[in-house]
């Protein structure tokens, strides 16, 4: 699994498990936040894929690297 250490350097589609790493929380805890509605997820198939721009939303982060 990848480790991400800023936003910028998240991909632009991240699994569940990835979630969890980049937020520091459990991957039981990372399902819940994606099953509660609380961060918005893409259901593929039944796969559950959570875009960038979701996680940058509930981080309350733009998305813009300022200099």
């Amino acid at each position: 699994m990848n480790t991400f250490y800023t936003h910028e350097e998240l991909p632009p589609i991240l699994t569940v498990p990835e979630l969890g790493a980049f937020l520091g929380i459990g991957r039981n805890c990372a399902y819940d936040l994606a099953r509660s509605g609380q961060i918005a997820v893409l259901h593929i198939g039944n796969q559950i894929r959570i875009p960038r721009h979701a996680v940058l939303r509930y981080l309350g982060v733009d998305g813009t690297t300022s200099a």
